[in-house]
């Protein structure tokens, strides 16, 4: 039984997740140590935050797609192709080790920083796609794989991916990512709860706080686009791959 102010806390920690979350990713760099910092079972941090990121991605997710960032009867293919890799992802992470991950995933971020800060085609307009909609699904289902099975950087894959493979400018590569978070987050959370690794109630207590906050970032980030996504993306991948190369050789 955890102690009632741990709720406040954990709660006041999504606002703020769930804010960096809506704009470039990443809120699992502050939200997934503070579950372990609560006493929660390694399972149990990865179902209850699946439940509390899904709260505040589908406000994001509203917000952009209000704004006219992406339409959901086009891109349902990639909706499905996600929904399928994050529900095998969620699986199998429920019987293997994430460790091998723990020092990929760092090398993969600070090639997304570096590609955020060098790269020519990370602004609001968009470009030539090297990828049809039909090739860039294999792309979210692997991404989307990888979120169900470990998670940390996921919205960064999706939204440089998208600029970089689909030709689209950053901020509508970053609507369309809530969108397969989104879906990645339904699927891993469905699994995981069929499971029994999700707290309920600290969950939807830390969904509201999340949904506060996703919806002041995606307002934000549909007011000053790239300006605002673009530094933002690189602070939270450098942070994520420095927070995940501690807890590699810290052991």
């Amino acid at each position: 039984m955890m102690e009632p102010g741990l709720y406040a806390i954990l709660t006041g920690v999504a606002v703020l997740t769930g804010f960096i979350d809506a704009i470039a990713g990443g809120g699992g760099l502050l939200m997934m140590p503070a579950l372990i910092f609560a006493g929660l079972p390694p399972h149990a941090v990865l179902g209850t935050n699946k439940l509390q990121s899904m709260c505040g991605t589908s406000v994001a997710a509203w917000r952009y797609r209000k704004a006219g960032l992406f339409t959901l009867r086009g891109n349902l293919p990639g909706v499905a192709a996600a929904f399928a890799g994050a529900s095998a992802g969620a699986l199998l992470i429920q019987r293997l080790d994430a460790q091998v991950l723990r020092l990929i995933v760092p090398l993969l971020l600070m090639a997304v920083a570096l590609y955020t800060v060098l790269s020519p085609r990370m602004t609001d307009a968009d470009r030539h796609a090297r990828l049809t909609d039909r090739g860039y699904l294999q792309v979210a289902g692997g991404i989307a794989f990888y979120d169900g099975f470990f998670g940390p950087g996921t919205g960064q894959f999706f939204a440089t991916s998208l600029v970089g493979l689909r030709g689209l400018g950053l901020t509508r590569a970053t609507g369309l990512t809530k969108l397969l978070n989104l879906t990645s987050n339904v699927a891993s959370g469905i699994v995981f709860a069929f499971g029994g690794q999700v707290l309920w109630l600290l969950g939807l207590c830390m969904g509201a706080g999340a949904m506060a906050g996703a919806w002041l970032g995606a307002h934000y980030a549909t007011r000053f686009g790239a300006r605002l996504i673009r530094p933002l993306l690189v602070t939270v991948s450098l942070g994520l791959t420095g927070r995940l190369l501690w807890g590699w050789f810290a052991g």
